[in-house]
């Protein structure tokens, strides 16, 4: 629990509310994080693509930009290797596109305007990764 940083986790959390309530009200979109990346590659609709890099661009720099703001922020670092992590990466993409909507656009967005059928898309989410992470970390004796 020492690094635990309820200040910084609920800054993130508002900070994700807002820009997914700032989306859907200026740009009628729903922040579905892979919905975004799949629709930003090819074949993609013209003029439908610039607001989809600038919000991927600030998933990607903003933890850069924070480390420059604040040299004191947590160091997050990943053990994984390289292949576990795109075959993960493909696989959550797979579920996405199977589950029509991704934890971001079910699990913030969703659940935010009372969707039913995100509240079951949410629920499978997180009891899948509780059972995966039980899975790895005990049969498999992958441990922190």
């Amino acid at each position: 629990m020492e690094n635990f940083t309820p200040y910084s986790a609920l800054a993130g959390g508002a900070l994700i509310g807002l820009s997914a309530a700032l989306l859907l009200l200026l740009n009628g979109r729903i922040a579905g994080i892979s919905g975004i990346i799949g629709r930003a590659l090819p074949p993609h609709q013209r003029g439908d693509v610039g607001w989809r890099l600038f919000f991927l661009a600030g998933l990607l720099f903003g933890p850069l930009i924070l480390r420059l703001a604040d040299g004191n922020a947590a160091n997050i670092g990943i053990d994984t290797p390289w292949p576990i992590l795109i075959i993960a990466g493909l696989l959550v993409g797979y579920g996405t596109g199977l589950g029509n909507g991704c934890t971001s656009g079910h699990g913030v967005c969703g659940l935010a305007r009372l969707s039913p059928r995100s509240a079951a898309a949410t629920a499978v989410f997180m009891a899948v990764a509780g059972i995966t992470v039980y899975i790895v970390r005990h049969w498999l004796g992958a441990e922190d």
